[in-house]
């Protein structure tokens, strides 16, 4: 039998609350040992146990991290699915199930493996058979698809770290699944894993996880927070982190962590403590940014630097906390009432993650100003393979802060809000430094701070505050750029959409379409951008939304001349995007827009 190696998408469909998740996440570490490409995504109900929830795993030899098009392998743990989780796979697919639940499983174009995982479960411990029964599943597919022995205990070894009893009583449930494997079936299908060579720098790491770590070293002093799915996490991540990394010589730690009575009160902290001259942030999605509206124009226009993550969930309202989206963007980029214009970052991997992380900060206190981070729950609350995270190269960039009286001395006619150096961004001082009184205003105010309503003075400041933001386009993370040489078509995509690109490249070119990317990495938009779409007779803007946001965003920004070689492939279902969807899409539009 000619196999097929390392490929193929592997789905779990269980019910939320029964301990799967630890099963699963062995699956995907043990592959990951064994040096294989994999990702994992978890798709799970809205925090009620009981419920279904679906995990897939997808091994890719190109290194895909899409879902997939096709499952390869269907594991039935949950009777409330059951029929419908047969009914959705295609002839051929392998089928592994809990024959114990007493559920038909009628397909016989299908490799079908039926298993007693309750019965073994209990034989290894009769109270936690529901849990255990899911490390049947494991050591099945194990067997199945060839795991090394050594490489799924050390999965397990992780997920269970430090404890010996639980660390034991999951191997000898994976073996007992092995076991009845090579008892019982021989093996029908065509899949197996092989070992690779394995980069011994890589790990796996949520999102969430990385933009904590990121925060942590570029000194974050303040975080405020109230929990929403799926940012939750990041906070989390922070505290968990702060023992090991930002204590003191005295042991005490050098970051105030307050979980606030809700978001408004949360933000309220954090522009407070940017205020105060502190490193200040906080984690929310979508909902939350709504209720922050009005401290993030007072951000704004009072310029007190601190940082938001927007880790996206679909909306709108408080819409479906647990699935992915990019619907947040425009939301973001002109928060709160009146004209705003704000800097969001807008990493794609869970390197950028860290990176801007920690440079969020920087670009708060460079400008003044509140810097959204934007991350989705796909990237977010998903394991990713990372390969090293670059600390911060360069002392911390505190901006135009005043701390002595020299320096205070040596700048003529100071004004909080006077743009002395043309650049749009004044000078500022600390509460308490004694070196000039600290005035800051939401509502109208002159260069030195003074209340005004003063119709020139108002128009003054907002232009300088527009000047001071355009400014930062070339100083941001600039975008990304491959397969440049094309200049036919183009393809403008953001965020969690990298790591699907590769395989709607790889569609696309199969058909005779050769594509140039670029992917944004921050807003407002660098020049070259714009430069992109100049170069290219048809440019694509691909995102996970449903109104084309960031296609909004450049047909306002770029000259008209430019516009109409501006098209949008927009689409969202609450899922990771899958790459046959969007290359069909973008199939669809070319020949649209040719005809």
């Amino acid at each position: 039998m000619g196999y097929i190696v390392n490929d193929c998408v592997i789905n779990i469909a269980t019910a939320n609350g029964t301990g799967s998740q630890s099963a699963n996440l062995i699956i995907l570490q043990a592959l990951f040992e064994m040096g294989v490409d994999v990702s994992g995504k978890n798709f799970f109900p809205s925090n009620i146990s009981g419920l279904p929830t679906w995990y897939v795993i997808r091994v890719s030899e190109k290194g895909y991290q899409a879902p997939g098009d096709q499952v390869n392998f269907q594991i039935l743990m949950n009777k409330a699915t059951w029929e419908k989780d047969i009914q959705s796979v295609k002839p051929g697919t392998v089928i592994i199930y809990n024959s114990d639940v007493k559920m038909p499983v009628e397909r016989e174009d299908c490799i079908v493996y039926p298993v007693p995982m309750t019965k073994l479960a209990k034989k290894i411990h009769p109270k936690l058979a529901k849990m255990i029964a899911n490390i049947i599943y494991v050591g099945i597919l194990a067997e199945l698809l060839n795991f090394d022995s050594e490489k799924l205990e050390l999965a397990i070894s992780k997920q269970f770290l430090g404890k010996e009893k639980a660390i034991q009583l999951n191997v000898d449930a994976a073996n007992a699944g092995r076991e009845f494997f090579k008892e019982n079936f021989t093996k029908e299908d065509s899949y197996t894993i092989e070992k690779r060579e394995k980069d011994e720098d890589a790990f796996l790491v949520e999102g969430n996880e990385a933009v904590a770590l990121g925060a942590i070293y570029g000194g974050v002093n303040l975080l405020a927070w109230y929990p929403i799915t799926p940012s939750s996490s990041v906070a989390e991540s922070i505290i968990e982190w702060i023992p090991k990394l930002r204590l003191d010589e005295n042991g005490k730690s050098t970051c105030a962590v307050i979980q606030a009575e809700d978001e408004i009160a949360a933000v309220g902290m954090i522009v407070g403590g940017g205020w105060a001259g502190g490193r200040a942030m906080t984690a929310t999605s979508g909902p939350g940014i709504s209720l922050m509206s009005e401290f993030i124009g007072l951000s704004y226009f009072a310029e007190i630097p601190c940082v938001i993550w927007d880790v996206n969930r679909t909306g709108p309202s408080t819409g479906l906390p647990t699935r992915t989206q990019q619907g947040d963007l425009s939301m973001l980029y002109e928060a709160s009432h009146g004209d705003t214009q704000h800097i969001v970052l807008i990493p794609g991997t869970v390197e950028e993650c860290f990176e801007h992380g920690w440079k969020a900060f920087d670009i708060a206190e460079q400008y003044q100003t509140i810097v959204f981070g934007f991350s989705d729950l796909d990237l977010g609350m998903n394991k990713w393979k990372a390969t090293n995270f670059e600390y911060p190269p360069e002392k911390m960039n505190r901006g135009k802060v005043v701390i002595s009286q020299e320096q205070f001395d040596k700048i003529q006619n100071f004004g909080r809000y006077r743009d002395i150096d043309g650049d749009g961004i004044p000078y500022r001082t600390l509460p308490g430094s004694g070196l000039a009184p600290i005035l800051y205003r939401g509502t109208g105010h002159d260069e030195d701070g003074v209340y005004s309503e003063d119709p020139e003075v108002y128009n003054k400041m907002m232009a300088r505050l527009r000047r001071k933001i355009d400014g930062s386009r070339t100083k941001l993370p600039q975008p990304v750029f491959k397969n440049n040489d094309a200049k036919e078509i183009g393809i403008i995509y953001y965020g969690s959409m990298q790591n699907t690109i590769q395989e709607i490249d790889d569609i696309l070119e199969a058909t005779g379409i050769k594509i140039s990317q670029c992917r944004v990495r921050s807003l407002p938009l660098s020049p070259e951008v714009e430069n992109f779409v100049s170069e290219h007779d048809l440019t694509i803007v691909l995102e996970i939304n449903r109104d084309a946001q960031i296609y909004g965003i450049l047909r306002k920004e770029i000259p008209i001349p430019l516009v109409q070689k501006l098209h949008s492939v927009a689409y969202s279902d609450g899922l990771p995007p899958k790459a046959n969807v969007y290359a069909e899409k973008i199939l669809k539009k070319i020949n649209e827009v040719r005809e």
